[in-house]
C-alpha cells in the first residue's frame, strides 16, 4: 500500500501531476491497520485529503470482502464506473467488483408484463413510453432504469415497472430466474468489491428488504464514505413508517381484482369502499390541521375518533380477505401485506413508545407515518458486529475538534478516532466575514431586508459566482423575490428545474447566483472560478417544534442534561461545515464566505462553531470582503 502511495509509485506513473499527501498517506494507513486487525475506525478527512484513494486502495490490496457504502448515487457511479476501473489497471490487480443498487433502480419484469396486458385500457402517451420499456428490457443485460435513454427521468411508466418490496412476489414470480433485481444480488455475492449506497445498506441490513433468500454478503469490511449521513439514516431504517399513499394502492388493486377476477364477492367492493370514505375523513381531519407531531394531533378527539375508525374498516376488510384466499394469486399477495400495514397502523395509532417520535409528514395528497428511535446507539451496537472492520469516513464529523458525538451516536465509541485536516491553504484561499450591524434573525423582515443588501453586494463584486444557501424555502422564495429586480446576473432558483439541471447551468453561464436550501449544502463540487462567493442566511438550527428534536430534547432533560449543547448545537455545526464546504474545492480555488447571521461571534456557543471550521482568514468588515471578491479574477 505505502509502495502505491510512493513518491515513484503506481499513482505517480499513472496520475499526472501526483504527489503524495501527508494526511491522504496516514489515512491509507489507518485504514489498512483497521482493516488487518479487524479494528473499527472513525475519520474525518478534510476536504483535498484524497479520501476516495486513501479507503479504495487499501481495500483492494486486502484480498477481503469490502462493502463501500455512499451517500449518493453519484458518487457512488463515479466509484464503479471510474475510480475503481482505474485503479485496478494502475495496481495491476482483477478483483471482482460490483454495483449494487436500491430495487427500485431495476425493472421488474412482473410488473411491466401486467402493463403490457393491460395495454388497450393505457392512455396513449403513458402506452408509447411503456412500449419503449418493452423494448428496451429486451435488450438490457442489467435491467438498470439508470441506462434507460429513451423515457424521459420523470416519465409517470416508470414508477408502474420498477422492483419494489410491496409488490415482489419472490421466488413465486414467474420470471424469478430472470429477474434483474435477483441477479444484481447474486453478483454481489461473488464480489470482492461491493459498491452500494447506505439505503441500500440500511434496507437490506435492518430490514431485510428483499424477496430472495440471498441478502448482501456478510462481508470482512464495510467502509462508509459520506458517513455524516448515517445518525438521521439510521433513525429512519430503525424506526417504522407507513404511507397512507400504500393504503389507498392496496384497495384500488383490491377494487381492480374485483372487477376483473372475483366479480361474483361484491363485498370486497364495499369493504374497499368503506375504506376509502374512512381513508378520506382521516385526511381531510389532518390535513386541516397540520400539525407534525402525533402525540399532539392525538390530543384532537375527532382524529383519534377518525384514526381508529379507519383501522376498525381496514382490519375487517383484512378478514373478509382470508374467507377469499386461494382464489387470487394477487388478492392473496395483497391480504398479507394489508395485514402488515395494519399492525404498523395499529402500533403507530397507540402511540405508547416513550423513547420514540411519532411524527406526520404532509404530502400533496397523502401523508408519511414515522416512528423515529430517540437514541439509536443500541441498535447500531448489534448491526456493527465484531467479526467485521467498519470504517466511517467524511469531511464532516467533527465538532469542536472531537468526534465523540458522532461514535456516541452510532455506538461505536471502541472505534479509533481520527482527524485529518484539509492540505488547503485557508488562510489565504479563503476569507470568512460575518458583517457588523447585522439585527436579530429572529426578526423575519429585517433579517431578509439585511440578506437582500448583502446580496445585491456580494453578487455585484464577485460577478455573479455565487451560492446563497438557505434554512427555509420560505427565505429562499422572499430572497429570489426580491433580487429579481436588484441584480442583472441569471438567477437559478431551487425548485425552477432539478437539481443537477440548475448545476449544469450554473457551470455553462460562468456568471451565475444559485438559491438553495438543503440539498444544496452538501454533494455539490463547483470547482474554480465559477464559484467564488457563498453566502449562508442563518445558522442552522432545526426547528425546535420538530417531532424527533422534541423527543430527544424531553429525554435529555429527564436525564439532567442539556437538549441544545447535546443534539441541536452538534446537528447545527455539523450543517454548517456542509454549507462552508461548497466554497473552496481544491488547491486553486479563491473564495468568501459570507454569513448573516452575528449569533456565532456574539453568543458563548458561536466559539464551538468557529472551532470546527476550516482556519479561514476572519472579518466582520463587508467592504474588505467585496474587495477580497474584486480580486479574484
Amino acid at each position: 500500500m505505502l509502495r502505491a502511495f510512493a513518491s515513484d509509485g503506481v499513482l505517480a506513473k499513472h496520475i499526472q501531476g501526483f504527489s503524495a499527501r501527508q494526511s491522504q498517506v496516514q489515512m491509507a494507513q489507518i485504514i489498512s491497520n483497521a482493516i488487518a486487525s479487524k479494528g473499527n475506525a472513525v475519520i474525518e478527512a478534510g476536504t483535498g485529503v484524497g479520501k476516495t484513494f486513501a479507503y479504495l486502495i487499501p481495500a483492494m490490496l486486502s484480498g477481503k470482502q469490502v462493502i463501500v457504502s455512499t451517500g449518493s448515487k453519484n458518487l457512488q457511479e463515479q466509484l464503479f464506473l471510474k475510480d475503481l476501473p482505474a485503479l485496478t489497471a494502475m495496481l495491476g490487480i482483477a478483483p471482482k467488483l460490483a454495483l449494487l443498487k436500491g430495487r427500485n433502480n431495476y425493472l421488474c419484469q412482473y410488473r411491466l408484463d401486467r402493463q403490457m396486458q393491460e395495454a388497450s385500457h393505457i392512455e396513449a402517451r403513458l402506452l408509447d413510453d411503456l412500449l419503449k420499456i418493452n423494448q428496451w428490457a429486451g435488450m438490457s443485460k442489467d435491467g438498470d432504469i439508470g441506462g434507460l435513454t429513451s423515457v424521459a427521468e420523470n416519465s409517470p411508466a416508470l414508477p408502474l415497472v420498477v422492483s419494489t418490496k410491496e409488490t415482489c412476489l419472490g421466488q413465486r414470480c414467474e420470471f424469478y430466474d430472470a429477474c434483474f433485481t435477483r441477479k444484481a444480488r447474486s453478483r454481489a455475492m461473488d464480489a470482492k468489491i461491493i459498491v452500494v449506497n447506505h439505503h441500500l445498506f440500511f434496507a437490506d441490513s435492518v430490514l431485510k428488504d428483499t424477496g430472495f433468500a440471498e441478502l448482501l454478503p456478510d462481508p470482512d469490511v464495510v467502509i462508509f464514505d459520506e458517513a455524516h449521513l448515517l445518525p438521521d439514516i439510521c433513525v429512519s431504517y430503525f424506526g417504522q413508517q407507513s404511507s397512507s399513499r400504500t393504503i389507498d394502492d392496496y384497495l384500488q388493486k383490491l377494487l381492480q381484482i374485483y372487477q376483473t377476477e372475483l366479480s361474483d364477492t361484491g363485498q370486497i367492493a364495499q369493504f374497499c369502499q368503506r375504506c376509502l370514505a374512512k381513508l378520506s375523513d382521516w385526511h381531510n381531519g389532518l390535513f386541516s390541521i397540520a400539525e407534525s407531531d402525533w402525540r399532539v394531533l392525538l390530543g384532537n378527539k375527532s382524529i383519534a375518533l377518525a384514526s381508529w375508525d379507519l383501522l376498525a374498516e381496514l382490519t375487517a376488510l383484512q378478514k373478509l380477505l382470508l374467507a377469499h384466499v386461494g382464489r387470487s394469486e394477487l388478492l392473496d399477495d395483497i391480504a398479507v401485506k394489508l395485514a402488515e400495514l395494519n399492525h404498523k397502523l395499529n402500533h403507530f395509532f397507540q402511540c405508547d413508545n416513550p423513547q420514540a417520535a411519532y411524527s406526520v409528514e404532509f404530502g400533496s395528497r397523502f401523508v408519511m407515518l414515522r416512528i423515529s428511535p430517540i437514541n439509536i446507539a443500541r441498535e447500531c451496537q448489534q448491526l456493527f458486529v465484531a467479526n467485521t472492520s467498519w470504517i466511517f469516513t467524511s469531511a464532516t464529523l467533527q465538532v469542536n475538534r472531537s468526534l465523540a458525538h458522532f461514535a456516541k451516536e452510532l455506538g461505536i465509541s471502541d472505534a479509533k478516532a481520527h482527524i485529518l485536516d484539509s492540505p488547503f491553504d485557508y488562510p489565504r484561499q479563503a476569507l470568512f466575514c460575518v458583517p457588523r450591524q447585522l439585527g436579530n434573525v429572529a426578526n423575519q423582515q429585517q433579517a431578509l431586508k439585511q440578506l437582500v443588501d448583502v446580496c445585491v453586494k456580494a453578487i455585484e463584486a464577485a460577478q455573479g459566482r455565487t451560492f446563497i444557501l438557505f434554512t427555509s424555502h420560505k427565505m429562499l422564495e422572499q430572497t429570489a423575490l426580491a433580487l429579481r429586480t436588484r441584480t442583472q446576473y441569471p438567477l437559478l432558483v431551487q425548485g425552477q428545474a432539478g437539481k443537477q439541471s440548475l448545476l449544469t447551468k450554473f457551470r455553462q453561464l460562468g456568471n451565475a447566483v444559485l438559491l438553495g436550501t438543503s440539498s444544496f449544502w452538501e454533494g455539490v463540487d463547483v470547482r474554480g472560478k465559477l464559484l467564488s462567493c457563498v453566502i449562508i442566511d442563518k445558522l442552522p438550527f432545526v426547528s425546535p417544534d420538530e417531532p424527533l428534536y422534541r423527543a430527544r430534547a424531553d429525554n435529555i432533560s429527564r436525564q439532567g442534561g442539556d437538549p441544545f449543547t447535546q443534539v441541536s448545537l452538534p446537528q447545527a455545526i455539523i450543517a454548517l461545515k456542509q454549507g462552508v464546504g461548497r466554497l473552496i474545492r481544491d488547491e486553486k480555488d479563491c473564495g468568501v464566505l459570507i454569513l448573516c447571521d452575528n449569533r456565532i461571534v456574539n453568543r458563548a456557543y458561536g466559539q464551538a462553531f468557529l472551532n470546527s471550521l476550516p482556519p479561514m482568514a476572519r472579518t466582520r468588515d463587508l467592504e474588505q470582503a467585496l474587495a477580497f471578491l474584486r480580486q479574484i479574477p
